[in-house]
């Protein structure tokens, strides 16, 4: 087995149930709380869509939100003000330009106000089941790490990962890059001790020459 494969297998292993964190019944309650969760964790998140989901949940409903009702709803998300404008245009755009449904095209999506690739990225993979590779964070510094990637930007992880990820693990990969990134491989002292990938990690590597 190749290296990347064997990265995807261990890291299968380790998070069996890598999935999705945001919680949503409909495509377009997992655009909102992706919209939300920009600088935000995904708990936080799931508290505010918890109740907010249970008041208003379709674009209709939000197309006519005054925007400072919407921005006391999800405050606590942080740069409500921001989120709050973008999750109520891009309402009126799903109502206006798509018949009140979220596009599932990655170029339909982007003409949506606050989506870009990363947010686009994740509807079309955990709403549509396309096999899209979402590039937060985590991903980035994960790719960095195993050496999957060397790209400067979130675009350039997200061609690397899908020129060299096999295609039976790209509808699961970015969640057990992020679940490893969360979990094990943080920012701040990686756990390496706990890690299946040691071995095939070049991060590692250079801490122990280090030493």
């Amino acid at each position: 087995m190749d290296r990347i494969s064997e990265i995807f297998d261990r890291l299968k292993s380790k998070y069996p149930a890598a999935r999705c964190e945001l919680g949503y019944d409909s495509p377009f309650e997992l655009l909102i709380a992706v919209i939300l969760s920009a600088q935000c964790t995904d708990k936080r998140v799931n508290e505010v869509t918890n109740v907010l989901f249970k008041k208003i949940n379709t674009p209709e409903q939000f197309a006519v939100m005054e925007q400072g009702e919407l921005e006391k709803e999800i405050y606590t998300c942080g740069f409500y003000h921001n989120k709050a404008k973008n999750i109520i245009a891009a309402s009126k755009d799903i109502c206006e330009k798509f018949g009140g449904k979220v596009p599932s095209t990655m170029d339909e999506l982007l003409t949506l106000s606050g989506v870009g690739r990363k947010t686009a990225n994740v509807v079309l993979n955990v709403a549509f089941g396309q096999p899209t590779i979402p590039v937060d964070t985590h991903v980035f510094r994960v790719s960095h790490r195993l050496a999957l990637s060397d790209g400067k930007t979130p675009d350039d992880v997200e061609a690397d990962l899908n020129k060299v990820v096999p295609d039976i693990y790209k509808p699961l990969a970015h969640h057990l890059l992020i679940f490893h990134g969360r979990y094990c491989c943080k920012a701040q002292r990686p756990d390496c001790s706990h890690c299946p990938l040691t071995d095939l990690c070049a991060e590692y590597d250079k801490i122990k020459t280090d030493k």
